[in-house]
């Protein structure tokens, strides 16, 4: 009978302690995915503050670029699909697809910016126009902030995605539904740099 309760015991144990462990791989993983998701919040803040800015450099670039209506438009209308990309990966920044539909709607609002402050350059009007000197500004700074943002997120992603799969880790992560994050990175070398907003 000791002999059976000794063994019970040694059994109840053993349960209680490998419990423990998978809830603190659980709970590990569950830190790491918050700390993601809160990165992702910052990188949110800047291109929300981004998405603002850009209708009021159009607008200030409208009254000079009367011929540049086209390039006007493309810009208003990459700034909006990357809007509505960045609202869907906001609202679930672990959802791989709405992160990739996130970088390739931002590949296109920078490839737009480029463009314009491209066509701006032939308007020597519009460089010294005080507001647009004000508004480059402003994104020149707001490029840099979601640059940091981005690193920060990618930083907290490559945390939570080696956690995630390393073994034993990686078996209880599949059973717990954490699923792989997505990096917020540009594939096309071309769009690395941050668009050149200067005009001086």
């Amino acid at each position: 009978m000791k002999v059976a309760i000794i063994v019970l015991g040694v059994l109840l144990l053993i349960v209680i302690v490998l419990g423990a462990w998978i809830a603190g791989i659980y709970n590990t993983l569950v830190s790491l995915r918050n700390r993601f998701k809160n990165a992702f919040a910052q990188i949110d803040v800047q291109l929300k503050r981004r998405y603002d800015l850009i209708p009021n450099l159009v607008e200030v670039a409208k009254g000079y670029m009367k011929h540049e209506s086209s390039t006007l438009e493309a810009v208003i209308k990459a700034r909006n699909i990357a809007l509505a990309a960045s609202q869907s990966a906001a609202a679930n920044p672990a959802d791989a697809s709405a992160m990739k539909g996130l970088v390739s709607a931002e590949s296109g609002l920078t490839g737009a910016l480029s463009r314009l402050m491209v066509v701006s350059e032939q308007y020597p009007d519009l460089k010294a126009n005080q507001n647009m000197m004000q508004l480059t500004e402003e994104l020149t700074s707001t490029e840099n902030k979601i640059s940091f943002a981005r690193q920060a997120y990618n930083d907290s992603v490559m945390t939570y995605n080696t956690t995630r799969e390393v073994f034993p880790n990686v078996i209880f992560a599949g059973m717990f539904g954490f699923t792989a994050a997505e990096l917020f990175k540009i594939d096309d070398p071309t769009e690395r740099n941050a668009p050149k907003v200067s005009f001086t």
